[in-house]
């Protein structure tokens, strides 16, 4: 069992966060590849620089989070709440974005190939 204030450069490939509250939580440079957050808690959490490729994210509470240089390749973000998050330099391509709540977040050098945003 990982603790949870000790989450930095972890490797939680496949883990369950099914409606976990880790606001404020770091997870910088962690890996969570197909990691399922579905309906979690995470505002204020810091993922600069995890693997996210292909988590499960929808539903989630992600306000102001910290994605930069994140990997969110093929992540599922379907109605998430990323209002004000910071996504610099975050790889968003393939990611499933229907129905999020993008409002003041940071795109700043994001890369939406191929993304759905509708």
């Amino acid at each position: 069992m990982v603790e949870m204030d000790n989450i930095e450069k972890k490797d939680l490939q496949g883990a369950n966060f099914i409606k976990t509250k880790l606001e404020g939580a770091d997870f910088i440079e962690a890996n969570l590849e197909k990691a399922n957050f579905i309906g979690s808690n995470l505002q204020g959490a810091n993922f600069k620089g995890a693997n996210l490729k292909e988590a499960n994210l929808q539903a989630t509470e992600l306000q102001g989070v910290n994605f930069q240089e994140a990997n969110l390749h093929r992540a599922k973000l379907q109605v998430a709440t990323l209002y004000g998050a910071d996504l610099q330099r975050a790889n968003l391509q393939e990611a499933n974005l229907q129905g999020a709540n993008l409002q003041r977040a940071d795109l700043q050098d994001v890369n939406l190939q191929e993304a759905n945003l509708q």
